[in-house]
């Protein structure tokens, strides 16, 4: 499930050059439009919490599936901008909906294997986003329309993995919520701070998969075709940190990997940004990619062992900030790009990561004090 939600979301992500020329838009234009995918998910992130705590993450996660397919289809089916508005807005909700109940099974998981293997499972998703932005890449250069490749590529990963995602699961049992959810899951407490942490990682993975081919197309001569390779690589470096994720938590302690985590982010966008070049801004998206892959997973892992909260609604809370910056960050680089262009938009993205290295201890388990 986590391939899936990673494989429709690369898909969408590859192809928003071809959706920004059939309805003519600008920076902001797009900027706005990508706000409807945050709001979506803004909505979706309380009711799918306590979907996950009342009927079992695993049945909910399932049911999601389905319907983030069919909402990409409804995406580059959208004949005009207003259309698309909505539609943006359904598939944000389908999918942030789905991040959370598929974080509160891999959760369930974690605590079953007595291992920090939440990284693995976000691997999983970055192997996903990079197999759609890399069918993105072949869609655009065999020159499919946007409708035949969303309905082609959203329906194989789903075969692929429905599949296999069909074994049963100790958590579907019906159980109700510990506590009534509050109607906008904001992280309080301890958990605060593993939202703004989460915030800062999520923002520029939404940044880079929403504007990396744009950043690339503006920023060096790459083609149409090469602008979708900054996605690619990207993900690519956030599979390979996340397979070794476990042993690196596990030598280096939450804290430490987390503050280098940070900082691999903020070289790699002063790469990015300081470069005009092909070659050495795919460089910046692969340390961005490493330094961006540990940090959601330790957060949602954080949540999901909260004392204080069951796990749906604490992992709610901080996808509240953490998946919304995601969401949400996308359209505010878009703003700020329209102002200052998109080049030095992208800077921003370097002060947040130092912010990462700042509060690096905010993600240390609940239970266990980590050195300074």
């Amino acid at each position: 499930m986590f391939f899936l939600n990673g494989g429709l979301f690369g898909t969408w992500a590859s192809r928003i050059p071809r959706v920004t020329e059939l309805h003519d838009l600008d920076d902001a234009g797009l900027g706005l439009l990508l706000l409807g995918l945050g709001v979506g998910a803004l909505i979706s992130f309380p009711l799918a919490g306590r979907a996950a705590d009342h009927f079992g993450a695993a049945r909910t996660t399932r049911a999601l599936a389905i319907a983030c397919v069919l909402m990409l289809g409804l995406v580059a089916a959208a004949p005009t901008v207003w259309a698309l508005a909505l539609a943006l807005v359904l598939f944000g909700g389908v999918q942030g909906a789905m991040d959370v109940t598929m974080n509160g099974w891999a959760g369930e998981a974690e605590r079953a294997l007595a291992k920090p293997v939440m990284a693995s499972f976000h691997a999983l998703w970055s192997l996903g986003a990079g197999a759609g932005a890399a069918l993105g890449y072949l869609a655009t250069h065999l020159a499919l329309p946007l409708l035949w490749h969303f309905l082609l590529a959203g329906g194989l990963i789903y075969v692929i993995t429905a599949v296999v995602a069909a074994v049963p699961w100790p958590g579907e049992r019906r159980q109700p919520p510990a506590a009534k959810p509050r109607r906008l899951p904001l992280p309080h407490g301890a958990l605060l701070w593993v939202g703004v942490v989460a915030l800062c990682a999520s923002l520029g993975e939404g940044a880079v998969a929403d504007w990396s081919a744009l950043f690339l197309l503006d920023a060096t001569a790459a083609s149409t075709a090469q602008s979708t390779l900054g996605y690619a690589i990207f993900s690519t470096a956030m599979v390979i940190t996340r397979l070794i994720g476990a042993g690196l938590i596990l030598r280096l302690g939450t804290t430490t990997a987390t503050r280098l985590a940070g900082l691999s982010a903020a070289l790699g966008v002063a790469l990015a940004v300081l470069s005009g070049t092909l070659y050495p801004v795919l460089a910046g998206f692969f340390l961005m990619g490493i330094g961006y892959a540990l940090v959601m997973p330790l957060a949602f892992s954080r949540a999901a062992n909260d004392p204080a909260l069951p796990p749906g609604a604490a992992i709610a809370s901080v996808a509240t900030l953490g998946y919304g910056g995601m969401l949400l960050g996308p359209p505010l680089i878009g703003f700020a790009a329209s102002l200052i262009t998109l080049h030095y938009a992208f800077a921003l993205l370097g002060v947040l990561s130092l912010f990462i290295v700042l509060r690096a201890r905010a993600l240390a388990p609940p239970a266990v004090s980590e050195a300074a």
